[in-house]
């Protein structure tokens, strides 16, 4: 079956749902219920197991050193696999999203990217807020150029918003929640079972965000934990903050990981669709590396990087 090419440049909710109803022998379908279901409701407290599954990993992954780290510095190579831009072109951004430069201040919530593609250089800034809007949406600040022109679009601030906050979690998994919990933004609710990734049995720990990834108001992540070595394997969350994704799950493996300034860090990672349609979407890798320039938020805030930031990260050897 071939998968058909969408009307317009976005895929609405309804869309995305729909194809869940599609001929499971199609090849493209996960299971008919969503792995990460948001009716239930947030717990009121967080579960002590799964706090102490949570604990364990960042742990694991430098969490004495990530709070000494007041800014990370990361270039990035990979590819799209080819159906998941007809799907989500505005979250792909094809034409712009070739390597990147990206620059992550933890501790302010600042993930700023620049692009570089066949149309031309994206500039993104985000940086997340602590509180919701009277509209239920996460009150962060968000700025996208093209080609140094500010985008006003708000679907292509809602998904360049999505996008930044999602690649915080995939380059620091239990760090970014951690960090979120600590701040009272996130609630380990349960340990769900267990599962294996690509042989390793990890234990499914659940995670409720509010506020979400990007504008959404409440997410849900899963971090599978690896049960001998504590190293999250994979994460898995919902896709609410941007209108063609709300009902979506999506995985990232994380593989290749090592120890960069007491940070374990996955070098390479690979995501892909699991709900409402199973779809492969993305491999990246890390091309340079480095932490504390010492930079302030204002340098990110812009058409291009200034001042110490502005330097490619340091290749890797």
């Amino acid at each position: 079956m071939q998968y058909p090419s969408p009307p317009s440049s976005s895929i609405t909710r309804r869309r995305w749902l729909g194809l869940a109803a599609l001929p499971a022998g199609s090849g493209l379908l996960g299971a008919c219920g969503t792995p990460l279901p948001l009716a239930a409701g947030a717990p009121t407290q967080a579960s002590a197991a799964a706090a102490q599954r949570l604990a364990d990993s960042a742990d694991a992954h430098g969490l004495a050193a990530y709070r000494q780290i007041s800014d990370i510095n990361i270039g990035y190579a990979g590819q799209w696999r080819p159906l998941i831009n007809r799907v989500q072109p505005e979250v792909v951004d094809e034409g712009f999203r070739g390597p990147s430069q990206e620059r992550l201040m933890p501790a302010a919530g600042v993930v700023a990217q620049a692009y570089a593609g066949v149309k031309g250089t994206k500039q993104v800034f985000w940086q997340r807020g602590k509180t919701l809007a009277a509209a239920g949406r996460n009150q962060g600040e968000i700025a996208v150029w093209f080609n140094g022109q500010s985008s006003q679009r708000a679907s292509e601030l809602a998904a360049a918003a999505l996008v930044a906050e999602g690649y915080g979690l995939f380059l620091l998994g239990p760090l970014w929640v951690a960090s979120r919990q600590a701040a009272g933004l996130a609630v380990p609710a349960d340990v769900a079972g267990a599962e294996r990734v690509h042989g390793r049995l990890c234990d499914v720990v659940n995670v409720w965000l509010s506020p979400g990834l990007g504008h959404a108001a409440t997410d849900r992540v899963s971090l599978l934990i690896d049960r001998d070595d504590h190293v999250t394997r994979r994460l898995r969350f919902t896709l609410e903050g941007y209108e063609g994704t709300r009902g979506a799950v999506a995985e990232v493996d994380c593989f290749e990981h090592a120890r960069r300034f007491g940070l374990l860090l996955p070098m390479r990672s690979y995501e892909e669709v699991v709900h409402p349609l199973r779809l492969p979407a993305h491999d990246w890798f890390i091309t340079g590396l480095d932490v504390n320039r010492g930079y302030g938020v204002e340098a990110l805030r812009g058409a291009q990087f200034s001042g110490a930031a502005t330097a490619p990260a340091k290749p890797l050897q």
